[in-house]
């Protein structure tokens, strides 16, 4: 689970009122949808209120149905609370409730379909295998069994007919998780459906990455902090929050490293929400060595030899967007010839098999010095460059061609730059 919150020292107001701004700004439900909850060690439900702005919400707002069924609070509780009751009654380990209709799981709804997370092995780790509730009318008891049936089955994450989502969490970190990872999935699969075909990972795929993907390095006794260390941290964890409220990072995966000196470096840490990154969480890497006390990022093993292989990278930032990924899962190309600036910082972007990143390392690592960018399908893309600033400005150009390719395919086949002018732009600008 990512830790999203410290939960001993905020309310459960203060948990549900962040939450919900966050899920609104990133246009993952709408003014008057959605709904969260939480259970405390009371068996007291902490939940949003009904009919009031999600967008301007506040602590004072958050409605709490006491065990015994009272309620306190100025507003009436979400008509939905009967299905977050029903939910707390058949899965005690459920202590946290997210309910919302973001627009890529409405889609998968009303045309009776569950997205597959077989096709990143984070979101199978993170949502499971997703459930699927038939309709009921909202805020019905009937709705509230069918949903709790679901999540009876052992399922953490439903698919609502003609509704929406409703996602379950151990605490409002892990729902919050899940939540934002099976959206990014369930939009990942829909551009990769406008594209091709989308591929997706056996159970032994998925199984051979979690037992091979983590980075072990010796422990690092003594750390030393260089004079302009805590600005980079700084810039990381500005870097980090900026692509996650663009929607370039979720809670549950990205990482961003920076150098330090030599093939010393800074990187974010595992088991920490994107959203929630501070100066001390990040990871220094010395000589090899890791600061004690802290767990780098799965990848950092890949970071140490992109730096090692390639003196003139000085930062570099994986993650998943929607848009590239949808390449990621697809045979298709991601051709970035599409307008000059796009070539001129990502030139070729080559996708390598979703294997390599476990058996080749070190000859992915050396593939930078002619390409600053790679997509390992059906995982994640990784982009490098000069200075973070830089290579967060390439991860976003990126982005936005892999958007422009997807929206342009239902208007007709992709017109290049062609070979003459690309060879007049690296003459231009690459020389």
């Amino acid at each position: 689970m990512n830790k999203i919150l410290d939960t001993k020292f905020m309310h459960p107001r203060d948990q549900i009122t962040l939450i919900i701004a966050r899920i609104y700004k990133r246009r993952l439900t709408t003014t008057s949808g959605g709904n969260i909850s939480i259970i405390d060690k009371n068996g007291d439900i902490w939940i949003t209120p009904s009919a009031v702005d999600k967008g301007s919400l506040k602590a004072s707002d958050i409605v709490c149905v006491r065990k015994n069924g009272t309620i306190e609070g100025k507003h009436k509780p979400s008509s939905e609370y009967p299905f977050h009751k029903s939910i707390y009654e058949c899965r005690p380990d459920i202590k946290s409730i997210i309910h919302a209709h973001p627009p890529a799981l409405v889609s998968f709804s009303i045309v009776r379909q569950v997205p597959n997370t077989n096709v990143f092995p984070q979101a199978k780790h993170a949502c499971g295998t997703v459930g699927y509730a038939d309709y009921e009318v909202p805020g019905s008891y009937a709705l509230g069994k069918k949903i709790a049936n679901e999540f009876i089955k052992g399922f953490t994450a439903v698919i609502m007919e003609n509704h929406g989502t409703v996602v379950g969490g151990t605490d409002i970190a892990d729902a919050f998780q899940r939540f934002e990872t099976l959206e990014f999935t369930a939009s990942t699969i829909l551009f990769a459906n406008q594209i091709g075909n989308p591929n997706y990972l056996t159970e032994e795929q998925i199984q051979f990455y979690e037992e091979n993907s983590f980075s072990i390095f010796p422990v690092l006794e003594n750390v030393e902090y260089l004079p302009d260390e805590q600005e980079m941290r700084l810039e990381i964890c500005n870097i980090v929050r900026r692509a996650c409220e663009q929607g370039l990072m979720i809670s549950s995966y990205g990482t961003v490293s920076a150098r330090l000196k030599e093939n010393n470096f800074l990187i974010t840490p595992t088991g920490i929400s994107r959203w929630d990154y501070h100066l001390n969480d990040l990871v220094q890497i010395t000589d090899g060595k890791c600061e004690a006390g802290k767990k780098p990022s799965r990848s950092a093993q890949l970071h140490y030899e992109i730096y090692k292989n390639n003196p003139k990278i000085n930062s570099i930032i994986i993650t998943q967007t929607p848009y590239l990924m949808a390449f990621g899962v697809t045979n298709n190309e991601f051709n970035v010839r599409t307008i000059p600036e796009s070539w001129i910082f990502l030139q070729d972007v080559h996708a390598l098999p979703f294997e390599s990143l476990i058996t080749e390392t070190e000859s992915i690592s050396k593939g930078f010095n002619q390409n600053p960018a790679v997509i390992i399908n059906n995982n994640y893309f990784i982009v490098t460059g000069n200075k973070l600033l830089q290579t967060f400005d390439y991860l976003e150009v990126a982005e936005f061609s892999a958007k422009s390719l997807v929206m342009g395919a239902s208007l007709g086949n992709l017109v290049p730059i062609n070979d003459e002018q690309v060879e007049d732009l690296r003459k231009a600008f690459l020389n």
